[in-house]
Formats: C-alpha cells, sequence, structure tokens
C-alpha cells in the first residue's frame, strides 16, 4: 500500500502544478483540480495510516483517475494514457481486496 501511496502522491502533486500552470485551463476547472488534488493528497495520507476513510478516498480517487486517463487514451491515442491507466485499474482492483480491507482501522 505504501507503494500506491507514493504513486498517488506523485500523481496529485504532478496535476496540482500543472493546475496552477493554467494547463487545465482557467477558471473553475483550475479550482476543482486543485479541490480534488487536496482530497487525494488527504486520501492518501489516511491510507498510509491505515485509516478506512484514507482508504475510501484512494479507492475513489483510483478509480476516477483510471476512467479519465481511458478517455483521455480514447480521444487522444496517446500510449502513457492507456498505460496509467491500466496501473491506476490494477491499483484500484488490489484496494478493493477484503484482504486489503480487514487490515485498515475504523
Amino acid at each position: 500500500m505504501a507503494a500506491i501511496g507514493m504513486f498517488l502522491l506523485l500523481i496529485t502533486m504532478l496535476n496540482a502544478f500543472a493546475a496552477l500552470r493554467g494547463a487545465f485551463g482557467a477558471g473553475p476547472a483550475r479550482y476543482g483540480i486543485c479541490a480534488v488534488c487536496t482530497l487525494l493528497l488527504i486520501g492518501v495520507f489516511g491510507l498510509l495510516r491505515l485509516r478506512r476513510w484514507g482508504w475510501a478516498l484512494c479507492t475513489a480517487g483510483c478509480l476516477a483517475m483510471a476512467g479519465g486517463d481511458t478517455f483521455l487514451y480514447v480521444h487522444n491515442h496517446v500510449g502513457f494514457f492507456a498505460v496509467r491507466g491500466l496501473l491506476e485499474l490494477c491499483f484500484f482492483l488490489y484496494l478493493v481486496r477484503t484482504e486489503v480491507r480487514d487490515r485498515l482501522r475504523a
């Protein structure tokens, strides 16, 4: 779970810096991306402390990012998005296993 946390932390930082630089456009999109990145950052720290709320935020974040990367791959045909989307989907499938959920504290 530490590797998943580090990956999500890296992706969160990259997306936050890209939003602050204006890569996603100006206005509401910038603030929406920063809000989602903040929630995912809080979720990563909760996951590393084995909290159930951190697990829930990271699981939702992995699924949302996999869906977004699939959307970007379908529209742009860039292989990077396909690889990253498959990796995030694998992380999601690992996080929803019963053995992982049993280790979490309330």
